[in-house]
């Protein structure tokens, strides 16, 4: 099946692209073709748009907070036939009644350059700078450490949150060259174990070999040892009581997801005492 999907954003439209991004994943053997139309904050600009959505009918979905585009776009969908749909509105109504006050409606304001924002180009800066074991001097400043054996996922779950605006640092383990003594000794991080399958870190570290276009037949590949490596990490996991993350079969997201809530109970355990 075939469809042609609408956004129209008067910001970005990072959000509204997510939103349908996660609502077309319930979905199968959809062809989607999406036409993106951000900074929509003038009605000669939405005529263009309605011109395009005429040739090409469709789902639209729109964030838009200026009352006058936001009424043209609805009545001139309906009477093309067509839905259109703000995700937003529940929320906002929602919280208006909740709060006992009006959205704002002022375009794109959560992209305003505050206090989060600069913590997260910290915490990305700081990430960048501390990948793969590098800075061991400063992983007392991260807020998280993630060890694990070669391609047990560190790096993009490192990336994936510092754009959540985590300081975090990442740390091999490997059996020949175990982490110093640095690494025991941290006190303000929360140190993070990852894991994977024998099976799984063999089938991965095979093909990034060969597409390096580098021989796949050496220890880094052989499934015994890969397994003693998997099997010392955990056995370090455990003697030093960190928390441990199997990501075998978690996206990034997911296994960053487990770790931000491993965060958040560790903060409240704090503020608890």
């Amino acid at each position: 099946m075939q469809l042609h999907l609408h956004l129209l954003s008067d910001s970005t439209g990072e959000t509204l692209e997510n939103i349908a991004k996660a609502a077309l994943a319930q979905y199968d053997d959809v062809e989607t073709m999406r036409h993106f139309w951000p900074m929509v904050r003038s009605e000669t600009h939405l005529e263009r748009i309605l011109q395009e959505i005429s040739q090409n009918p469709g789902l639209v979905l729109f964030t838009l907070v200026d009352r006058d585009i936001r009424r043209t776009l609805e009545s001139r969908c309906r009477a093309m036939g067509l839905p259109a749909v703000a995700p937003l509105d529940a929320v906002n109504h929602a919280l208006s009644n909740l709060l006992g006050q009006e959205a704002k409606a002022r375009p794109g304001r959560q992209h305003t350059l505050d206090a989060a924002y600069f913590q997260r180009v910290d915490a990305i800066q700081f990430t960048i700078a501390h990948d793969d074991g590098v800075g061991e001097e400063e992983w007392e400043e991260a807020d998280i450490v993630l060890v694990g054996v070669s391609r047990s996922s560190k790096t993009p779950t490192s990336i994936y949150l510092a754009n959540r605006g985590y300081k975090t640092a990442n740390v091999p383990i490997v059996v020949e060259s175990p982490p110093t003594d640095t690494l025991f000794s941290l006190k303000n991080p929360l140190i993070v174990g990852l894991t994977t399958s024998a099976d799984r870190l063999v089938q991965i570290r095979r093909n990034r070999l060969l597409s390096l276009n580098q021989h796949p037949e050496t220890d880094y590949v052989d499934h015994d040892a890969v397994a003693r490596e998997v099997s010392f990490a955990r056995r370090m996991f455990g003697d030093r009581e960190w928390p441990v993350i199997d990501v075998t079969r978690r996206s990034i997201e997911e296994t960053a997801a487990a770790i931000i809530t491993l965060v958040n109970e560790r903060n409240l355990a704090k503020r608890d005492k």
